[in-house]
C-alpha cells in the first residue's frame, strides 16, 4: 500500500493538466452530429456508447486527439476506433476543446447498481485485492468515481455497464493502449471476466 501511496504521489506531482480552453456554448453547435451516439447532453441512450456528460474536459479533449492520431498514424499511435476516428478527422484543435468544453458542462445521469454486485464489486473497488496485485480503483478514481483531474483520471461513474465492460476488457487484451503508463493494462491483466462484470456492474450506480 505504501508503495502505491508513492506512485500516485510521484505521478500526481509530475503531471500537467491539459489546458483546455474550449467554448461550452460553440461546442453546443458543434455536438449535432455527436447526438446521434452520445445524447444531446452527452448521456447516451446506447449500452455500447460512452456517456460523456461531466466528463472531464482535460480527458475528452486528450481522447479526440487520441482518436485522431491513431487515423493518422495508421493506428500506430492513439486510440483507435474507426467510427471516432472518422468523426473526429474534420475537427480542428479547437472543435476539439470546444465539444470537450460542453460536454464537460453536462450533468452526468448515473444509472443503477444490481444488488448482487454491491458487496463484491465495492470490495474491489474500494479495497482491490493484494493477493493478486490488484490496486484499489479508489486509489485513482477516487470514492464515488469521480477520478482526479488534474492527474488525468476520468469519472468513471454512472458509465453504462456495456461500455465500461467492452473497456476493461480492451485494456486487459491490450486493443486499448492510450492509459497512462500502462496502467489501466497493468492492472486489467489481473482480473477475471468475474471481476469485469462484477466492477462493470458496480460503476453503474457509483456516485
Amino acid at each position: 500500500m505504501k508503495k502505491v501511496s508513492m506512485l500516485l504521489g510521484f505521478i500526481l506531482f509530475s503531471l500537467q493538466a491539459i489546458a483546455v480552453d474550449g467554448d461550452p456554448e460553440a461546442g453546443k453547435a458543434k455536438a449535432t452530429t455527436c447526438a446521434a451516439c452520445h445524447g444531446p447532453d452527452g448521456n447516451s441512450a446506447i449500452p455500447m456508447n460512452p456517456k460523456i456528460a461531466g466528463q472531464h474536459a482535460d480527458y475528452l479533449y486528450k481522447q479526440l486527439t487520441e482518436f485522431k492520431l491513431a487515423m493518422t498514424t495508421g493506428g500506430q499511435e492513439g486510440r483507435n476506433n474507426a467510427v471516432m476516428g472518422g468523426m473526429v478527422m474534420p475537427l480542428s484543435d479547437q472543435d476539439m476543446k470546444d465539444l470537450a468544453a460542453y460536454y464537460s458542462s453536462q450533468e452526468l445521469k448515473t444509472g443503477e447498481t444490481p444488488e448482487d454486485a454491491i458487496e463484491p464489486g465495492e470490495a474491489l473497488y474500494r479495497g482491490g485485492d493484494e493477493t493478486r496485485g490488484i490496486t484499489a480503483c479508489i486509489a485513482c478514481h477516487g470514492p464515488d468515481g469521480s477520478g482526479m483531474k488534474s492527474a488525468g483520471f476520468p469519472v468513471i461513474s454512472g458509465q453504462h455497464k456495456d461500455y465500461t465492460k467492452a473497456q476493461l476488457e480492451g485494456f486487459r487484451s491490450g486493443q486499448r493502449a492510450n492509459d497512462l503508463n500502462g496502467m489501466m493494462r497493468d492492472i486489467a491483466a489481473k482480473l477475471t471476466d468475474e471481476d469485469i462484470e462484477v466492477l462493470s456492474a458496480y460503476l453503474a450506480g457509483l456516485y
